[in-house]
């Protein structure tokens, strides 16, 4: 038999990040150590009090549809959040609860663009954000960011790359691989040029809470002229230690709430119910234990940092946000590619090339510490003792 596919898969490569854990699994089920540095998972555990409200959920029978949207009380926390904590005045009915952030950005762009259209993002950026741009059969407009100038973006930067096709606009913050948290004079930026060409901005803000020293996150909707443009995206994965959770959500103006709900609906109907009363839990419970993962996180950011940067040919800055460490390797001689692939193959540490993420940092590779100090410390002597101390 002969099968026949869709142009815009058979032209798509799965995943990068999920590929690398997937060679981790694959190479420890044929009985080799591998430390996994490639996904980003936290390695903390789901608060008990969150665990326990979605046991309590199914335990009184709340394993059945609900609303497409999401329940109300988890729409009405989230509405509250956005409020106290961003600074963005939305009604619960301008919020959808998605199956995680991905779903929220899929739907979104679903919705925004189709073909003859251009999303503009940002080089490097998410893996995800151009193979759903091609799904959506829309076209890419890059905008190269320079390491040397730790990325920051500009009006000089961003103009050379619009299309007259543009519509929307992508901006990652903390950012996903850099680790960059955009300033406001950056963000006043984006805002301007996205009013004066009329763009839709949406905006990914899953590591908000993951921050350090005196760099501060700021939503871009709460800018003048903003929140009638902008979708925000954010969930619960990160923040609350809840991947497996499957929980996202995006708020925006209610007319492209009206559209975004359409492509919902038809594909994954709601997103599981008793999960969302986790969700609800994690908003209204108590919060300290995000300190705790902070504080863990900004120790292993600095242990990371400095053991790759005292590798002959290898220099890592310090990331401002997130939980991950991005690394130039050009000083070995050697691509992202094939750094990846020797410490995979030899060190048995499993890292993401930073080709994955565009082309700009074709030299570098990714490492995430959302991890354990002893697995950053174990992998940290593998790497060294493979690249040369």
């Amino acid at each position: 038999m002969t099968y026949h596919f869709a142009a815009r898969v058979t032209s798509m490569q799965p995943s990068p990040t999920i590929a690398v854990s997937d060679r981790v699994r694959a190479l420890r089920q044929e009985g080799h150590d591998v430390l996994d540095l490639g996904g980003g998972d936290p390695d903390f555990a789901t608060p008990e009090h969150i665990c326990r409200a979605a046991a309590e959920a199914m335990a009184r029978g709340e394993t059945h549809y609900v609303a497409s949207a999401g329940i109300l009380p988890l729409r009405q926390a989230i509405a509250r959040k956005l409020r106290d904590e961003n600074g963005i005045d939305v009604d619960p009915s301008q919020i959808i609860v998605t199956p995680g952030g991905k779903s929220a950005l899929f739907s979104a762009i679903l919705a925004l663009v189709g073909p003859g259209d251009d999303v503009v993002m940002f080089d490097p950026g998410w893996v995800s954000y151009e193979p759903m741009t091609t799904i959506a059969g829309a076209g890419i407009a890059r905008i190269p960011l320079d390491p040397a100038d730790n990325y920051r973006i500009t009006r000089e930067v961003i103009e050379p790359h619009l299309t007259p096709n543009a519509r929307v606009l992508i901006v990652n913050s903390p950012n996903n691989p850099t680790g960059r948290v955009l300033t406001r004079e950056e963000l006043e930026v984006v805002a301007a040029i996205a009013q004066e060409r009329d763009l839709i901005v949406i905006s990914d803000e899953i590591y908000e809470k993951i921050v350090y020293d005196h760099h501060q996150h700021i939503s871009i909707a709460t800018l003048p002229g903003m929140a009638e443009r902008t979708i925000t995206v954010n969930g619960f994965s990160k923040a609350y230690a809840m991947t497996g959770w499957r929980l996202g959500y995006l708020a925006a103006p209610a007319p492209i709430i009206k559209q975004v709900a359409k492509i919902h609906s038809h594909s994954v109907t709601c997103a599981t119910s008793f999960a969302q009363y986790g969700a609800v839990a994690a908003l209204e419970g108590p919060q300290g234990f995000i300190d705790t993962m902070v504080e863990a996180w900004d120790r292993r950011r600095r242990l990371i940092s400095s053991g790759l940067s005292a590798i002959k040919g290898v220099h890592c800055p310090l990331p401002e946000g997130a939980f991950y460490a991005f690394a130039d390797v050009s000083g070995t001689g050697m691509t992202g590619q094939e750094v990846a692939r020797l410490l995979i193959d030899e060190a048995r540490v499993g890292v993401t090339p930073g080709d994955a993420f565009g082309e700009v940092s074709a030299n570098h590779i990714r490492l995430s510490f959302a991890n354990s100090d002893d697995i950053i410390e174990r992998s940290l002597e593998r790497i060294t003792r493979v690249l040369g101390g």
